[in-house]
């Protein structure tokens, strides 16, 4: 039996491995009648104490830690070992989602479509016509962990731009270069929850970049918006993604669909956050509503 099954009140911690805030969602929580605690984890003796405090639940904001001694701790995987219940995905789905090369090969062979792609390094392709994908190519990187303005994630139109936006992000994370095929359409990304009773909530909404005063809307062709579900939630039980996370994807001008990429490292506490807003505009869910699915289905593993 869990050592806390007996407690009135259980305990929650949200692990983070930022400053230390009392954020929205630890309010949200706080008002469903927990115990909460958010815990800042640097080191090892960081998250041996938490295990020490055996927490019913943790909200894990960060995905991994980098020790003193340069060493990565997958938190998932860390907690896992200890018998420590906690929301979001297990380490084998995270780190294949985090890599976009990875995330789209695994996901092509399973019937999902992806943008033609390929990775480059500077000196590679010597000359245009070598390059295996027409103009215009979008450059990114290919980690998801990898915070870039939209400015690197750059449209290329000639062999020239090509060269100098390669070089330029390669030198910025010392990494091989996801190259892309541009798809003309629309941008969409969708925010998934699979509540406690294995129901699974799907909200998407079309990403406006072009507009300052606007950043995203619901998707009105219905017919599009039911693609675009099916799409994500197919890409979600592929990956195996557990309680949350959050799929993009873009349409060609034919109107298809491709998967881009997803995204499971996102801002959990920020309400205002694509994944939040996602629910409250297409199925009318606050960020409290959103916040209470994601722990009952924690919880629902106590």
């Amino acid at each position: 039996m869990h050592p806390n099954k007996g407690k009135l009140l259980l305990n929650i911690e949200i692990i983070t491995t930022n400053q230390l805030t009392e954020s929205s969602m630890f309010e949200s929580i706080i008002n469903m009648g927990y115990n909460v605690l958010v815990s800042r984890c640097e080191t090892e003796r960081d998250l041996k104490n938490v295990v020490e405090r055996e927490p019913d639940l943790l909200i894990l904001a960060s995905e991994y830690i980098i020790t003193q001694d340069a060493e990565m701790i997958w938190l998932s995987e860390f907690f896992t070992k200890n018998g420590i219940n906690f929301s979001g995905s297990l380490k084998e789905t995270l780190i294949l989602a985090a890599d976009k090369v990875f995330a789209k090969t695994y996901l092509k062979g399973k019937g999902i479509n992806t943008p033609r792609y390929f990775t480059a390094v500077p000196g590679e392709y010597k000359r245009d016509f070598d390059i295996p994908i027409d103009y215009p190519l979008y450059l990114k990187t290919v980690s998801s962990h990898d915070k870039i303005s939209t400015d690197s994630l750059a449209l290329v139109k000639n062999y020239n731009e090509f060269q100098s936006k390669l070089l330029s992000l390669y030198n910025m994370h010392n990494a091989p270069v996801l190259v892309e095929e541009y798809l003309d359409g629309q941008e969409f990304s969708v925010s998934i929850i699979k509540t406690r009773d294995g129901e699974i909530f799907v909200s998407a909404i079309e990403i406006l970049q072009a507009l300052r005063d606007k950043e995203f809307t619901l998707i009105e062709d219905k017919i599009l918006m039911e693609k675009v579900k099916n799409l994500a939630i197919d890409v979600f039980l592929d990956l195996d993604i557990r309680d949350f996370g959050q799929v993009h994807i873009r349409t060609n001008r034919s109107g298809h669909c491709f998967f881009i990429k997803t995204d499971l490292a996102f801002e959990i506490k920020n309400k205002n956050s694509y994944f939040f807003e996602a629910f409250t505009l297409d199925l009318g869910l606050s960020s409290d509503d959103v916040i209470k699915l994601i722990v009952d289905e924690g919880m629902s593993r106590v």
